[in-house]
């Protein structure tokens, strides 16, 4: 199977660049070309719709919650990056709370939740510690441990040459945060006269929230800091508290035009400080925003794949309904479709199952309508409550009776599922929650009604004469089905 994927993609997609589509940057060096476009093939991609921002949760925004349930909500939310604070309370039958002195045991249990929920670690703060060495490294171990690439702290100024020192050694940056006045960095120059000097590892977590606060102007701010910026704690204010990013008095935008004119590569970490218990369809409109708008100022190409009004769909009345960012199948059976035609594209999104329930996602249909009349004309990934049983034709993630899943890998029931579907030419690859299940190559299929190995299936149309561009949909086989976090980015 190895040397089968290195010859396709060296021969087939390195002109092409699949390594950036997929979001990851391609290395010049020849191999390691080889090596990136193989990885990418058994890995779910990063969405994020600007090339070089990310877009996360600060985790205080879910303080009133465990950290195993806010890594849900972040993950609810379709975002792949997340920066944790110390205190907050471990959840998932863990005592104690997160901070850089917790057991190894503690550590690798929290490790192991985030790659649950396919979501990356990247900053850890606001965090303090003594000024003196021995401290100090115990935060900067804990964040190598954790694969932590931002201190977020307010450090006393006479720390910053030990600081410095700790950063260039560990290769983990330090960014200043600014609390509200009278806090000591609320002024942010102040932050730039502690980074006098110092390393480029050394700069701020720009607050643009508090910097409102403290009475000034954010946009001013940005621009007295520019070229020391590393991450931002990303807020909206209205009448002294959060609101949804570009409401209000719409300080979003141009706060977004600025960073994108510094050429700014990095964190924005969402840090909504309101209505603390049922705050996720706030912050889902800010996500909203941000990548409605930062993917008009340099975009990767991925985008929702439905509009929050359906209005890109063809559906019909009482089948389907798309709220919070949620698609759920309603009382009446009927496929749903959009508007648009794919050719090549990478399909992410996440399902969820009742007991017994059938559903497919139909690809490169060359008509709408129901399973009649998409079947001889479509290709169907299977979505089906198949867990724990052995992969077939017709189990959870396989090509409609033509392949099988490489691996039965669909969570118990209630558990949200994730699924990466790239299709470029003549192949087809899945990946289904973390791995590769599926490498087919349409090709191989040259009669109707037959697949390679001799076995029969259900179509009077050979698989390498289907089209290879044409509608993508959802089946309504009459169960209840969730699908949430649909993105898509077509492929040239």
């Amino acid at each position: 199977m190895y040397n089968r994927i290195w010859r396709i993609t060296m021969m087939c997609w390195l002109v092409m660049g699949l390594g950036a589509a997929m979001g990851q940057d391609v290395p010049p060096d020849r191999d390691l070309k080889i090596k990136q476009l193989d990885e990418n093939l058994y890995s779910h991609p990063k969405t994020d719709p600007y090339d070089g921002w990310r877009l996360g949760i600060q985790a205080y925004s879910f303080n009133q919650y465990t950290l195993f349930e806010a890594i849900d909500k972040t993950a609810s939310l379709g975002l792949d990056w997340i920066e944790m604070y110390p205190g907050q309370r471990l959840g998932g039958g863990l005592d104690g709370a997160l901070t850089h002195t917790m057991s190894a045991a503690n550590r690798k249990a929290v490790k192991e939740k985030l790659k649950d929920a396919g979501l990356t670690l990247v900053n850890y703060g606001v965090v303090t510690a003594a000024n003196n060495e021995k401290a100090w490294r115990q935060v900067f171990d804990f964040a190598k441990d954790m694969g932590i690439e931002t201190i977020v702290s307010e450090p006393k100024p006479e720390a910053f040459d030990l600081l410095d020192r700790l950063c260039q050694e560990y290769n983990i940056n330090l960014a200043v945060h600014n609390h509200p006045k009278p806090s000591f960095y609320w002024n942010p120059d102040t932050v730039l006269e502690v980074c006098q000097g110092r390393s480029e590892r050394i700069g701020a977590c720009a607050d643009t929230g508090h910097w409102v606060r403290s009475g000034l102007d954010p946009v001013e701010c940005l621009k007295r800091l520019e070229g020391r910026i590393l991450c931002s704690h990303f807020k909206e204010i209205e009448d002294g508290h959060d609101v949804i990013w570009g409401q209000g008095q719409g300080r979003a935008p141009k706060l977004l035009e600025e960073l994108h004119r510094q050429g700014f590569q990095g964190t924005f970490s969402i840090e909504y400080e309101y209505h603390w218990k049922t705050s996720v369809p706030e912050i889902r409109g800010c996500v909203e925003f941000f990548n409605q708008f930062s993917a008009k100022l340099n975009p990767t190409g991925w985008r929702d794949l439905i509009e929050p009004d359906m209005s890109n769909c063809v559906v019909k009345p009482g089948s389907w309904k798309y709220e919070d960012g949620v698609l759920t199948t309603q009382e009446r059976s009927q496929d749903i479709f959009l508007k648009d035609k794919f050719g090549d594209f990478i399909l992410d999104l996440e399902f969820k199952l009742t007991e017994g329930a059938n559903s497919g996602i139909i690809i490169r249909s060359g008509v709408m309508g129901n399973w009649v009349d998409w079947l001889h004309e479509g290709i169907e990934v299977q979505i089906y409550d198949t867990y724990g049983k052995k992969p077939v034709r017709n189990s959870c993630g396989a090509i409609y009776d033509c392949v099988a899943p490489s691996k039965e890998m669909s969570r118990p029931m209630g558990e949200w599922n994730r699924l990466t579907i790239i299709c470029k030419a003549n192949k087809i690859y899945e990946i289904f929650n973390r791995e590769q299940v599926i490498d087919m190559d349409l090709d191989e299929w040259t009669e109707a009604g037959k697949n390679p190995d001799e076995t029969r299936n259900k179509f009077n149309k050979a698989y390498k004469d289907m089209p290879r561009v044409g509608y993508i949909g959802f089946q309504h086989y009459g169960n209840k089905v969730w699908y949430r976090n649909l993105k898509i980015k077509p492929l040239k």
